[in-house]
């Protein structure tokens, strides 16, 4: 005969069971698994065409003597010259930006011995390089000005970009339209689809604004030519965006 099971223990079980019983009551039923959002993916354009009204400009001098002394006495000529003929140009100071300095040894390379052996170079002077970039903000002057710094004695051009002083506002409005863009698309799929539109998920950006290069040349090839002619065209501001519209 199986022993019995003393009643103090049989209480204390028994409170134990009725208490998880609760519990379990409490919680309640499993929650059903939500169904997944579903949603669309939709990119949008927006795009501004304008005319620039700034251009940059990379020029400076670079001079070569048998010292390095030599060489920086004659770039510090130069280029004090081509400072003051900007300053004289009405250009400001804060248009001026010092881009690259170096002074470097120049080698000559000796002629290979008759048992084909190479010898080392050696130096035989140096070469000083004064490197400014010139914000140009009246651009019906800028050939004007591409010719003066030639003639003040800048014997290097690197190149001319042509940009938008303030191009925010006119950012914001290509913002603007790449998100009627998108809607416009987006209005479209559904319309196919036969589903609705709800609400958007989320907005994310990409695209921008930068200055557009247009060229690069030599300073002593444009000696002759007074004024430079130049051509700014025209520059585009785009923003791309894409959106995430839940669908009903």
């Amino acid at each position: 005969m199986p022993a019995r099971m003393p009643l103090n223990r049989f209480a204390a079980a028994l409170a134990g069971a009725i208490a998880l019983g609760a519990l379990m009551g409490a919680a309640g039923p499993a929650r059903a698994e939500e169904a997944p959002r579903r949603t669309l993916t939709i990119t949008g354009t927006g795009e501004i065409t304008t005319h620039p009204d700034i251009a940059t400009v990379e020029t400076g001098v670079l001079t070569e003597g048998k010292t390095a002394a030599e060489a920086l006495a004659a770039n510090t000529k130069a280029m004090n010259e081509v400072f003051k003929g900007l300053e004289a140009m009405k250009i400001a100071r804060d248009d001026i930006r010092t881009s690259e300095f170096s002074v470097s040894p120049v080698y000559s390379q000796p002629p290979t011995r008759p048992d084909g052996a190479i010898e080392a170079p050696v130096i035989r002077g140096y070469q000083v390089r004064n490197q400014v970039t010139v914000t140009v903000r009246k651009l019906a002057e800028l050939g004007a000005t591409l010719d003066k710094l030639v003639s003040l004695g800048s014997n290097q051009l690197g190149g001319i970009s042509f940009g938008i002083d303030k191009p925010e506002p006119l950012l914001d409005q290509a913002r603007a339209d790449a998100v009627k863009d998108a809607l416009r698309k987006a209005k479209i799929y559904a319309g196919a689809a036969g589903v609705a539109l709800g609400k958007i998920v989320t907005i994310s950006e990409s695209g921008g604004y930068a200055p557009q290069p247009v060229f690069a040349m030599k300073a002593m090839a444009m000696r002759d030519s007074a004024p430079v002619p130049v051509a700014a065209g025209t520059q585009k501001i785009t923003s791309d965006v894409s959106l995430v519209i839940e669908i009903e």
